[in-house]
Parts: structure tokens; sequence; C-alpha cells
């Protein structure tokens, strides 16, 4: 996959530039769990963030482009998404030993859902969860969080998969 992960164009307007990073480090993280057996995908590798699973790392981000899109910017119910229980820390994290195709697959899928919302909307655009003060930041910040949450969790990625198995690589 490394050889297929492309960076947006050097003259990309805002969208297309905010996009495209976004979807490179959609990529990366997708990339970093190839190959990866589901036991090796849900075995800690930092002992002081036992939750740092590739695993964990995917079902979070699933649940991050969900908060950030439907949520907070859709305006959506917050109680189908793990981020906001308080019951338990870290619940958008936890798989339950989930297999990691499936965890792909919600990302993916989830990716795909957050692409079409962007599509339908002008960067300018505000959220419009009242309940979160962060629903009220326009669609640009969001994205621009997106990429920022996304290269640092695709950084993580790299750490725990050369913990796992040696394996190493950007693109």
């Amino acid at each position: 996959m490394a050889s297929e992960l492309e960076r947006p164009p050097l003259q990309a307007n805002e969208r297309t530039a905010l996009i495209g990073w976004l979807d490179v480090q959609r990529q990366i993280l997708r990339w970093k769990c190839e190959g990866l057996s589901d036991e090796d995908a849900h075995r800690s590798v930092i002992p002081t963030s036992p939750a740092m699973t590739m695993a964990g790392l995917i079902s979070h981000m699933r649940w991050t482009e969900h908060m950030w899109l439907e949520v907070l910017f859709l305006g959506g119910d917050e109680k189908q998404n793990p981020s906001f229980n308080q019951s338990s820390e870290d619940a958008d994290w936890h798989t339950d030993g989930r297999p990691l195709a499936g965890l792909l697959a919600e990302y993916e899928a989830q990716c795909a859902r957050s692409n079409e919302i962007v599509a339908a909307a002008s960067l300018d655009d505000s959220g419009r969860h009242p309940e979160f003060r962060s629903g009220s930041a326009n669609l640009r910040w969001m994205l621009t969080h997106l990429v920022e949450e996304t290269a640092r969790h695709a950084g993580h990625a790299d750490i725990v998969r050369e913990l796992l198995d040696g394996t190493k690589g950007y693109y």
C-alpha cells in the first residue's frame, strides 16, 4: 500500500488540501494494520497505555470521525458514540476483541460518511450541537483538527506496529 499513498496536489484549493491530507493519514492508519493477525492487533505493547493497540487506534479514530462530523457538526445524538460515555474511560478505544477486519470496515464506512458530510457543506458552516463548545466551530476548524488528530494517531500506529513485529516505514 505504501506506494499508493499520494499527497494532495501542491497547488490544491483549501478543501482539496484538507481532505487530501486527511485521506493520506487515514490511509497510513489502514496501512499500518496490513498483515496483522487479530491477536497482534489486540496486543498491548505500551504498558502505560494498555488500550493503545492497533485495534484500539482504529476504533478510536472511527468514533473520532463520528464525533466531529456526525455529532458536533451535524448535531447528531452523542449517545450512539462511546466517546461520550462518562461511565467508562476511553470507551471508544475498547474493542471487546472484535476482529480487526470488522473494525477497519467500520472505520472505512465512517470515513466515507465523513467525506459525504464534508462534500455537502461549506467550510464556513458551523457545527450544530448546542451542548458542546466545540460544536460551534466551523467545518474548516473541525477538518483541520481531524487532520491533526489522525496524523497524531498515525504516528502512534508507527510505534505500535514497530513494537509488535519490527515493521517500519512511512511512505
